[in-house]
């Protein structure tokens, strides 16, 4: 027997929060919060394969998102050559899914467009500065969200590859990337072939803030967080024992620290100046 919206709902934010919440009457369907509260990622995929006309559509509702000033600095690349496709799987061999899954796609920051309007329109171009990379960024993050949400309400799982940011200038040489546009991330597509689970976030009294923002409790907010979340799913691995050794008690505040305790994607600013994006 499936679950009802609302069931699911609190059951979804109950794990991912660690607090219980309350429906106020007369709210609009839950079906949709709750497939939202209940978002997971999938890494494996059956062989069912995906139908071209429903990526596109996914596509069409996933560039449906809202966009600062309506300026429209989001594209979406779909990957079907299998030869493209395994020469990126290969940067990544850890992630096996980039290979196997029945679609994947790059999402992209396009700041071309913009520029090439303003030619075309016989107009100066004098916004060329941080902001202009910024709203293009933002922009292809709320596509990516609106993706996911598109994605899950047709069934389908999928799993966001930030790593191709690591092979930028490689990945952007080889989807012959023009300038002015970037890979912002990587998106594996496909029939779940197990079911996802929710992951904890941290509590809404540390990420959720009125008239002011305040973290001082935060020490204290993010060990109960660490400890909830690893009753619920623990770390099966420590990262990079041998750069900081075994820690008795692993949780995710550990597990972050020690991820950007190593330098990662220092050379990314560099790449996306090189692609004539000013950041200044």
């Amino acid at each position: 027997m499936q679950e009802n919206p609302a069931a699911a709902l609190l059951r979804a934010l109950s794990t991912r929060f660690g607090e219980d919440f309350d429906i106020p009457l007369g709210t609009v369907p839950l079906d949709d919060l709750a497939c939202i509260a209940s978002h997971a990622t999938h890494r494996l995929y059956s062989d069912r394969p995906l139908d071209p006309a429903l990526l596109r559509l996914i596509c069409a509702c996933a560039l449906s998102a809202p966009s600062k000033s309506d300026l429209q600095q989001c594209d979406l690349l779909i990957v079907r050559d299998p030869e493209l496709r395994k020469k990126i799987a290969t940067l990544i061999p850890d992630q096996a899914h980039i290979a196997k899954a029945p679609a994947f796609l790059v999402v992209l920051a396009n700041g071309r467009r913009l520029k090439q309007i303003a030619q075309l329109r016989g107009k100066p171009f004098v916004n060329d500065h941080l902001d202009q990379f910024f709203n293009a960024a933002v922009d292809a993050g709320i596509v990516l969200g609106n993706f996911l949400r598109a994605a899950a309400a047709a069934g389908l799982g999928c799993c966001p590859i930030s790593v191709i940011r690591d092979h930028a200038g490689v990945v952007s040489d080889l989807l012959k990337l023009p300038e002015r546009v970037i890979p912002v991330a990587g998106l594996c597509v496909g029939w779940p072939a197990e079911q996802g689970h929710v992951t904890a976030r941290l509590p809404l009294d540390v990420t959720l803030h009125t008239d002011r923002f305040d973290d001082s409790n935060v020490a204290e907010e993010i060990d109960g967080y660490d400890r909830r979340r690893d009753k619920l799913f623990p770390y099966r691995t420590q990262r990079d024992p041998t750069r900081f050794g075994k820690a008795e008690f692993y949780g995710w505040s550990e597990d972050k620290a020690r991820q950007y305790g190593v330098p990662q994607r220092a050379d990314f600013g560099s790449f996306v100046r090189a692609k004539g994006f000013n950041l200044e």
